[in-house]
């Protein structure tokens, strides 16, 4: 099969070097030079080159990326008859019914399927990808995605479904980091040591791989980029702007929203998200990052 891919970040990448070793041919283009070639690519020179193919996968950061390498360049214009876009951004849900109508207008298949997992979890093929769609599109994308994921989670037709679902998913992620930077803020000032009570919480009451990969940053002050804190704080804004439109008030994506906007300005911005929970020892007087 011929495929497109569009963006080759770290998690880009990895998704697409996953599919070519599958056997697949896979047309790449990236907004940065990459050279000539990465592992049996085929690095084309503009997005309309990449959607002469017979499915197509977006992997850019937002709405305004999305925007203008797709709708204002006029990328989905001239593609191939029965072609497939799939967007695995973390994009606003008004984005996401923009795209819907785009493609409708234009006469291209459309998914949305966002991503659970940082590069390495990519690299391994070990997505957790939320999909929503019509059926025949989604049917069409699914050996691809069965390639590059765990599991799929077919979510509905309206492809905002699984945009929403990620949304709030890194909503809850964000309030489980601040969470467990306040209970370490109360446990040491006790004398007790992080890594013990993580020890007692994830095996009581808190066992799940968020908390799980996100205590142990905590315990070993190991803030370093893995999901950039500036991406994570536009995806809380995107939950906040999902929320208004929907006429509710979410009192705790504000507080963590607000946390979170605090850690940026004071600097921390290229670390990964969870040094939000750095930033909130630090301002108890427990750590320094």
């Amino acid at each position: 099969m011929d495929v497109g891919f569009i963006g080759l970040g770290k998690m880009g990448t990895a998704m697409a070097r996953n599919i070519a070793k599958a056997g697949h041919h896979v047309r790449a283009w990236n907004r940065s030079d990459t050279g000539d070639n990465i592992d049996g690519l085929e690095i084309v020179s503009s997005p309309s080159d990449a959607f002469q193919s017979d499915i197509v996968f977006t992997v850019l950061s937002d709405d305004a990326a999305i925007r203008e390498v797709l709708l204002s360049s006029n990328a989905l214009h001239g593609t191939r008859a029965g072609v497939v876009h799939v967007v695995t951004s973390t994009i606003s849900v008004d984005f996401a019914d923009e795209l819907r109508a785009k493609h409708v207008e234009v006469g291209i298949g459309y998914v949305a399927a966002p991503v659970f997992g940082r590069p390495d979890v990519a690299e391994a093929a070990q997505l957790n990808i939320m999909v929503a769609g019509e059926k025949g599109a989604v049917d069409k994308v699914r050996p691809l995605l069965d390639v590059v994921g765990r599991k799929i989670w077919v979510l509905g037709e309206d492809p905002k479904q699984a945009n929403a679902a990620k949304i709030a998913g890194n909503m809850m992620i964000a309030m489980a980091i601040e969470a467990m930077a306040e209970a370490v803020v109360l446990t040491e000032s006790n004398g007790l040591a992080a890594e013990h009570f993580f020890d007692l919480i994830l095996q009581t009451l808190f066992a799940g791989r968020a908390y799980e990969n996100y205590s142990t940053k905590i315990v070993k002050r190991d803030f370093e980029a893995g999901f950039r804190m500036q991406l994570g704080l536009k995806d809380l804004g995107l939950a906040a702007a999902a929320a208004e439109k929907s006429g509710k008030r979410l009192p705790l994506l504000d507080a963590v929203r607000a946390r979170m906007a605090e850690a940026v300005e004071a600097g921390m911005g290229d670390k990964d998200w969870s040094a939000m929970a750095g930033y909130t020892l630090q301002q108890r007087g427990s750590a320094s990052v």
